[in-house]
């Protein structure tokens, strides 16, 4: 009995001694403080997908920090001096104003970007292929493709010579970037182009009475967070006011928008989770070149089109990625 008792003892005592060994062990798991100014969503899978096939899972190996400033921009550089504060061990800051934020809050913090933007332009970056700092990341085409959907509108209400378009100026980056680059196209098209600026949910409703005042033939909706957290409900706006629409993200046309063409947002999320996972693994910023996503998706949807009166020729079809019927 007593031999069980000493036994049991020191098997405690073990234990017990391994108790501190296991809090340092769980005080030593990395932690990514992700920051973002949209609502929670999808794409953040992706992320978790990029991480893993760099080896972290997160729970198991990663913690993950996540600041999420719901369309409010203003939130971004409390949350990111916060971050700092906390000491995580890499920021991946998943678009230009949550880029832009943690920038400005840290200069020794590793930081990776996801952005649709021009990251040199920005000041992310010295250059793509030698980025320099702590700064590194990935960059889609979005701003680039935004003319097209506006070229696509056209080619499917040629007689529409007045397009709208909708932009979030608490967003300057891609507000100015998308509203140059379509003016521009615009032009070219011989089209004259309204702006309506929105910054709530709550004001998507009088811009489409606006557009309708106006007698706009199309709208193209900018790429931001405010937008994509809404692309059921301006989709639904787009069907009522008769409205033939393009937006940037597939899930707007899957949802009675007209057509969708853009970058496959949730590639460029897997790998700035990639890349996050191989900057805990060891790899300097300075030393990964921004990765550039180029591939772009055309999605129509000919239901829409038909309640519309659009006729959707078969060369355009046979265009698209996707036809949603």
């Amino acid at each position: 009995m007593n031999m069980q008792r000493r036994d049991f003892i020191k098997l405690l005592g073990g234990a017990t001694a391994a108790w501190p060994l296991m809090a340092r062990a769980q005080q030593a798991m990395p932690v990514i403080g992700f920051l973002n100014n949209a609502w929670p969503d999808a794409r953040v899978v992706a992320f978790r997908q990029g991480l893993k096939e760099a080896g972290y899972v997160e729970g198991q190996n990663v913690a993950i920090e996540y600041r999420w400033a719901e369309g409010r921009n203003d939130r971004l550089p409390a949350m990111a001096a916060d971050l700092v504060r906390r000491q995580v061990t890499v920021i991946a800051a998943t678009t230009a104003p949550a880029a832009l934020a943690a920038k400005a809050a840290t200069a020794n913090i590793p930081i990776v970007f996801e952005t649709g933007a021009d990251p040199v332009q920005l000041g992310l970056v010295r250059s793509l292929d030698h980025p320099g700092g702590n700064v590194t990341g990935v960059t889609q085409t979005n701003e680039e493709v935004a003319p097209k959907r506006l070229e696509l509108l056209h080619e499917l209400v040629p007689n529409a010579r007045v397009m709208a378009l909708l932009v979030d100026p608490t967003d300057p980056v891609l507000a100015e970037g998308q509203s140059n680059n379509l003016h521009a196209a615009a032009r070219i098209l011989g089209l004259e182009l309204k702006v309506l600026n929105v910054s709530t949910e709550h004001e998507f409703d009088a811009a489409f009475a606006e557009m309708a005042q106006l007698q706009a033939g199309g709208l193209v909706i900018s790429a931001g967070p405010l937008f994509i957290s809404r692309v059921e409900q301006l989709a639904a706006l787009a069907l009522r006011y008769r409205l033939p629409a393009a937006a940037q993200w597939r899930e707007f046309a899957k949802a009675g928008g007209l057509l969708s063409y853009g970058a496959h947002t949730e590639d460029s999320y897997r790998i700035a989770g990639s890349y996050t996972g191989r900057i805990l693994r060891g790899d300097k910023p300075a030393d990964l070149p921004v990765q550039q996503v180029s591939k772009v998706e055309l999605a129509i949807n000919l239901k829409t089109a038909k309640a519309l009166g659009i006729s959707v020729s078969l060369a355009l079809s046979g265009r698209a990625d996707e036809v949603i019927e």
